[in-house]
């Protein structure tokens, strides 16, 4: 005789399985298997950004999403976001006319989005990417979950 088991129960158990796996884990922003939801408001750059100030940093890294970052016209910001092939990033994305692509430099490994920006006119943008919350494998229960990466540039 076979056993079954109702399908509510096996949805229920791999919901909880799935908000359990993605919710505890952590990132040190150097794109090994581990990843982050967003920084915590402890982190300096999230909480300089969250009392209206903004750092004049030219390199940002995964560890300074949610940061504002000023500029002056004429200045470059470049972006350096380490993924894994199993996680990679979108590349970056600028919004509006403030920031102009210009040329990064070589992509050295799978996963990993470089991307580098020219200050042209004065204004706010912000940039984005994001990146699979967990690696995906084939058979097993995995999290559909999306880390977002975003900054705001302000532009003097």
């Amino acid at each position: 005789m076979r056993r079954t088991i109702p399908h509510t129960t096996v949805a229920l158990a791999a919901l909880t399985l799935v908000l359990a796996g993605c919710g505890s884990q952590t990132d040190s922003g150097k794109g090994g298997d581990s990843s982050s939801v967003s920084p915590t408001p402890s982190d300096s750059a999230s909480a300089s950004a969250s009392q209206g100030r903004c750092t004049t940093r030219t390199e940002l890294h995964a560890a300074d999403s949610g940061s504002t970052v000023c500029l002056a016209v004429g200045s470059t910001v470049r972006i350096s976001l380490d993924g894994t092939k199993k996680r990679p990033w979108k590349p970056v994305a600028a919004s509006g006319s403030v920031l102009e692509a210009v040329n990064s430099g070589f992509v050295l490994l799978p996963g990993d989005a470089n991307a580098a920006y020219k200050a042209v006119s004065q204004g706010k943008t912000r940039l984005e990417s994001t990146r699979p919350l967990c690696a995906a494998q084939t058979g097993r229960v995995s999290c559909l979950g999306i880390q977002e990466w975003w900054v705001t540039v302000e532009v003097k």
